[in-house]
C-alpha cells in the first residue's frame, strides 16, 4: 500500500528474462524502443549503476526536444531496476520488474507520483503512452529492427 499515485502496466514479452532486461540496459537499443510512438530518442549519458545519471532528449514527431534525467535508484540484473526521473516536469519513481513466465518474460513497469490534480490528469494518458513503449519494445525484441 503506499499514498502515491500508481501508474502499473505489464506485459507478457516472448523472449528470455535476460533479453528484455537487455533492451533497457543497452542505451544502444533502448534509444530504439523508448517512450511512446512518434518518439525519438538521442542518449547523452547512460551510467548503468546505483546512484548512476541517465540522461535522454526525447524528440516528438512535430521536432519538440523534451530533455529527461534520471538516477538509478536500485539494479538487479535481469531482475529488476528502479530510477528517479528528475525533469522536466513530473518527479516521479519508475520500477521495472522481469520475472519468468511460461511464455517468455512478463515486465511490470509500475510508475509512483505524489497524488497532485496535474499528476491525476498526467495518468489519463501515461498508461497508453506505456503500452505504446511496449508495442515498441516488442517489435524491437522480435525483430531486432531498429525502429525510427
Amino acid at each position: 500500500m503506499t499514498d502515491k499515485l500508481e501508474i502499473l502496466n505489464e506485459r507478457i514479452f516472448t523472449a528470455s528474462r535476460a533479453a528484455v532486461f537487455d533492451a533497457f540496459a543497452d542505451p544502444a537499443k533502448l534509444a530504439t524502443w523508448w517512450g511512446p510512438h512518434g518518439f525519438t530518442n538521442r542518449i547523452d549519458e547512460f551510467d548503468f549503476r546505483v546512484g548512476g545519471d541517465w540522461r535522454v532528449i526525447m524528440t516528438s514527431s512535430d521536432g519538440t526536444d523534451f530533455a529527461n534525467r534520471w538516477t538509478f535508484q536500485e539494479i538487479e540484473p535481469a531482475r529488476r531496476m528502479v530510477a528517479l526521473h528528475h525533469e522536466p516536469m513530473h518527479v516521479f519513481t519508475l520500477e521495472m520488474t522481469f520475472e519468468e513466465d511460461a511464455s517468455g518474460t512478463r515486465l511490470t513497469w509500475r510508475m509512483l507520483f505524489e497524488p497532485t490534480d496535474e499528476n491525476r490528469e498526467l495518468q489519463k494518458f501515461i498508461r497508453a503512452a506505456n503500452e505504446q513503449n511496449f508495442d515498441r519494445l516488442e517489435q524491437v525484441l522480435a525483430t531486432g529492427a531498429i525502429l525510427t
